[in-house]
């Protein structure tokens, strides 16, 4: 019995502390904007950018990845195909 209302007080003393807590200053619309891109100008400048060699060797890979996953979907296409018209002409 004595836990319950021991409950009972944390719960009041909860909801007193939460209507007494001090509220937070609403921050005009300009200064938000200002801070948004002050942190955005800063994010930009950690950026670690590829040279261009470097970004010349990735296109090149990921043009021959494209090459090469192409040629093996159209093989399979060519061989489903076969297979299905083999199928058919069983019929």
């Amino acid at each position: 019995m004595a836990d319950l209302e021991n409950k009972d007080v944390k719960v009041e003393e909860s909801k007193v502390k939460a209507k007494t807590a001090p509220k937070k200053e609403k921050v005009k619309l300009t200064e938000r904007i200002k801070k948004f891109f002050r942190d955005y100008k800063s994010e930009i400048k950690k950026i670690v950018w590829c040279s261009p060699e470097q970004t010349l060797r990735f296109t090149g890979l990921a043009l021959a990845c494209i090459v090469v996953v192409g040629a093996v979907i159209g093989g399979l296409d060519y061989v489903f195909n076969q297979a299905i018209l083999g199928l058919g002409r069983l019929i």
